[in-house]
């Protein structure tokens, strides 16, 4: 059910600047995941396809096509019948048409059925994905994007809740959770109950009105509503706002799909333990390296999930050998059990972490993948289960990453005089850190006066009891730290009051940070797309994807202006 949000003029007045900061400036990020950006080439050996940049993917299509044997015609009648249930436009029917042809490609990403489209994240790896496609098609290889919906994953509880910005800049907790599910269901067969208009409803009391912000309500209505299943209503929602970009939906619960990733199936059961093996000797090689290994597997992994007679999805692990069974060992299967399952009723089976990129590669002629940082990070574990199945190793490149700031707040920044290394720390040492800028040189020098002065008279001290009595400076060490940590934390305090002081800077730093480091992370990772869409319109994806650079590798900052 397709649902366009009406365009205005007023769309023209919105103006943006960019700027950026790398990932190794900002807190928290994988030390493999840095490695990757900064130099790839250094990494090879975990990603022996890897390029510099996007665009160099090119080199790499030769290689998949010439391994590509899925049968595209049964692939693209299936695209063709779930994209006209998600209300796909013509532009991703003809993507689906030309995907026919044996010389075209497909750049690829995905992420799970999240409540209202999920976090932001997921439509800038949707638009990643569509602006590789056109590049790599300017350039003479024809290639289409192609979004998989991560419908068969069964954690309900983490992609049941998002966020939104509210008309008093705090963020508003949208959570759904159906009455009808069924414990380890895929997400992508939940079915909606009525609830979900409530949720809706309460939502849109909190967000700020604009001419905008009854249409994006009647969006969210039609696609989120009772009777349909959450990866439809995800599906409905990726589509309507990327269908004018061509993009590709897919669904890998299509009992369609799941008849051709049999072979994939097939071959997992028959190497499951060599699977394991290199998987594990893998893992010990990243920590040698000094990283760590995203995905942790023991010797009983098992790389696909079971589906009971109950629609839920249990992970399977060995018990002896030549049997899997499932928790509690409520269920086991011998090897050749499985083997006729994967060849027969595929159905009943669905890929774990390790082996779901290898199937998205069997199924689709794929050039490349774009992920984010945790999904480089286990690319380096499941290359070689890509490997044990004779199959290339797909590149993975990260997908772009924004954080919005609206006029309010780079107002906020610039008043303060912060800069983007500032945005994010945690909030308290931004708090602390302006303090220290802009504390006055008399309190600063009282400080650091009584400091010194400390240490002078205890290096006095301790050189005293180094000839009376060696055996007491470990005592005076630990005081002298005491003392240290409590004139530290009257500095703590003091700056903090200045902080409040001067210009509510606490109060503004506070508020910005629930808006740029909403939950403490980045704000891609919980803020709704619809926050923005509610308030600028559906234009706002169309500024996002003219914002997109394929060869910027940094985080960088989208700030709307008004000017």
């Amino acid at each position: 059910m397709k649902q366009e949000i009406a365009r205005d003029a007023s769309r023209d007045r919105i103006k943006t600047k960019l700027s950026g900061i790398s990932f190794s400036e900002i807190p928290g990020q994988s030390a493999l995941f840095t490695k990757y950006l900064a130099d790839p080439f250094s990494l090879k050996s975990y990603y022996p396809n890897v390029v510099e940049s996007p665009i160099d993917i090119a080199g790499y299509i030769p290689t998949a096509l010439a391994e590509y044997e899925t049968d595209r015609d049964a692939l693209c009648n299936s695209l063709v019948e779930i994209n006209a249930v998600l209300g796909s436009g013509s532009e991703t029917m003809a993507n689906i048409e030309l995907l026919r042809r044996d010389d075209v490609t497909a750049v690829v990403t995905g992420q799970q059925a999240g409540l209202f489209g999920g976090p932001l994240y997921t439509i800038y790896k949707a638009l990643s994905a569509i602006r590789l496609s056109e590049e790599l098609t300017a350039k003479g290889q024809r290639t289409v994007p192609v979004f998989w919906m991560a419908t068969e994953d069964h954690d309900l509880e983490e992609v049941s809740t998002t966020y939104f910005l509210t008309r008093a800049a705090e963020l508003h907790r949208a959570h759904y959770y159906p009455r009808t599910y069924k414990e380890n269901s895929p997400v992508g067969n939940v079915e909606i109950d009525g609830d979900i208009s409530l949720v809706i409803d309460e939502l849109f009391a909190q967000l700020p009105p604009s001419a905008f912000t009854s249409d994006a309500h009647t969006l969210l209505d039609s696609s989120w509503r009772k009777g349909i299943n959450l990866g439809r209503a995800f599906g409905e929602t990726i589509a309507n706002l990327t269908s004018r970009y061509g993009l590709i939906m897919l669904d890998p619960l299509d009992p369609a799909l799941k008849r051709l990733s049999s072979p994939v199936y097939v071959q997992a059961v028959e190497r499951s333990d060599e699977i394991a093996a290199r998987i594990i000797r893998r893992n010990r090689e990243l920590e040698e390296d000094g990283f760590h290994s995203q995905v942790l597997v023991d010797e009983n992994y098992f790389p696909l999930f079971w589906h009971d007679d109950n629609g839920g999805r249990n992970p399977l692990r060995k018990v002896a050998l030549g049997f899997y069974g499932t928790k509690g060992q409520k269920r086991q299967f011998s090897v050749d059990e499985l083997h006729k399952m994967a060849e027969a009723a595929p159905e009943r089976l669905s890929p774990g972490v390790m082996l779901r990129p290898v199937v998205q590669d069997h199924l689709l002629p794929t050039a490349a993948y774009f992920g984010g940082g945790a999904e480089i990070s286990y690319f380096a574990q499941n290359s070689v289960v890509y490997e044990s199945l004779g199959r290339p190793v797909t590149p993975i490149f990260h997908r772009q990453s924004f954080t919005i700031l609206e006029p309010k707040f780079a107002k906020t920044i610039r008043k303060l005089g912060l800069k983007n290394s500032d945005l994010f720390k945690n909030r308290e040492a931004a708090i602390l850190d302006w303090a220290k800028e802009n504390i006055d040189l008399e309190t600063a020098g009282v400080f650091s006066s009584a400091e010194e002065t400390i240490n002078t008279e205890l290096n006095r001290i301790d050189r005293r009891l180094a000839l009376i009595d060696p055996t007491l400076l470990d005592n005076l060490a630990k005081r002298r730290r005491k003392m240290l940590y409590h004139i530290s934390a009257v500095r703590k305090k003091t700056l903090l009051a200045l902080s409040r002081k001067n210009g509510n800077a606490e109060r503004l730093i506070t508020e910005l940070y629930s808006i740029v480091m909403p939950n403490g992370h980045l704000q891609e990772r919980s803020i709704n797309v619809f926050s923005f869409i509610s308030k600028y319109g559906p234009d706002f994806v169309e500024l996002l994807y003219k914002a997109v650079d394929l060869n910027d590798k940094r985080h960088r900052i989208l700030e709307i202006s008004n000017e």
